[in-house]
């Protein structure tokens, strides 16, 4: 007579082996929605707000259909290729907003982790210094202290915060956005003043 529970290991086996299906499944489709969120950025980047927008719900729908598929499995949620596709949506829906004089604010295409929501928002500093380059570059001098102006509130306000780990390694990058911003809009001052 053996001591050990077989069926009980075995039921264990099955649902361990059912999970890494459902897992396999989440990577793909978080990878797919990361992807989607990375385009609209990109998009944005080159005035292409309609592919933009499409890219954001295309990428908004590929969580929804995880959300819907897997409702019984909540611990996909923790999947670390579903929390980075969830904050790259989270940063491209801010800087969409940013980009036409939208409040940045939550998503409420559906529920986000409030530590995903914040990482997201601590990328947007970096976009908008990548934004305000080509203003820059276009001698649009408004665009870039606006760029400017809204990563300083962001930083202001993640400054309340007391993050640890990796919230403060992405704060620590939305920090450092905002410096390269302020040497830009520094440049710009005396290109203004010399001409």
């Amino acid at each position: 007579m053996s001591e050990l529970d077989k069926r009980y290991t075995s039921i264990l086996r099955k649902n361990l082996h059912t999970y890494a299906v459902i897992r396999r499944d989440v990577i793909k489709y978080s990878g797919d929605a990361l992807h989607h969120a990375k385009r609209a950025i990109f998009a944005l980047h080159r005035g292409e707000h309609e592919i933009a927008k499409a890219k954001i719900l295309e990428a908004e729908s590929l969580i929804k259909e995880l959300h819907k598929k897997y409702k019984k499995y909540p611990s996909i949620r923790e999947e670390g290729a579903y929390k980075a596709a969830l904050e790259e949506i989270v940063e491209a829906a801010l800087f969409y907003s940013f980009v036409f004089n939208k409040k940045l604010t939550k998503l409420s295409a559906f529920e986000i982790d409030e530590e995903v929501f914040l990482a997201g928002l601590c990328d947007v500093p970096g976009e908008l210094y990548r934004y305000a380059i080509q203003a820059a570059t276009n001698h649009d001098s408004k665009t870039v202290a606006r760029c400017l102006e809204t990563a300083k509130e962001i930083f202001s306000e993640l400054m309340e915060f007391d993050f640890t780990k990796y919230l403060r390694t992405k704060f620590d990058q939305a920090k450092g956005a905002i410096h390269k911003l302020e040497i830009v809009m520094y440049e710009i001052s005396l290109r203004e003043k010399n001409s």
